[in-house]
């Protein structure tokens, strides 16, 4: 399940088609019964989550926040399900990097999605090895949504 929050309305994002590929997205990484938690919003937002989570007093284009790493979601009914994090997209600063590469801005919030989902399911970037790692997990879930990587341009 997407749970979805658009505060954005008007931006230009296909919120149906987003919403698919963050399924497609969690299909490709094995969590098709997982939940995920995707919020758009603008710059003044995504800079006061940035300022109170990660001390940083200036917005940014995506943000995640992961639950940690559950047991996977049993069989049986009762079971609660198995919400992985939340992943919160500045539309705004999407649109500025999109025209950065002349690209198209659905494209580009594909893009920080599958970034920020990455995020969620503990992958990082910070020494090289992780950076490559990651950078080629981007570069598959891309593909499995049928979209070209926009840094081989």
């Amino acid at each position: 399940m997407i749970y979805y929050r658009n505060a954005t309305r008007g931006s230009g994002v296909d919120s149906r088609r987003l919403k698919a590929t963050a399924r497609a997205l969690l299909q490709a990484l094995g969590e098709a019964d997982s939940s995920l938690s995707l919020s758009l919003v603008g710059d003044r937002e995504i800079q006061t989550l940035n300022r109170a989570h990660r001390g940083q007093d200036r917005a940014t284009d995506v943000l995640s926040f992961p639950l940690g790493a559950g047991a996977r979601r049993s069989d049986r009914k009762n079971e609660p399900e198995r919400l992985l994090g939340d992943v919160v997209i500045s539309v705004e600063t999407a649109r500025r990097q999109a025209a950065a590469y002349d690209a198209v801005l659905q494209d580009e919030v594909n893009r920080l999605l599958i970034h920020g989902l990455l995020h969620v399911m503990g992958h990082d970037h910070a020494e090289r090895e992780e950076r490559d790692l990651m950078e080629s997990e981007e570069r598959r879930l891309a593909a499995a949504i049928d979209m070209a990587w926009p840094y081989d341009r």
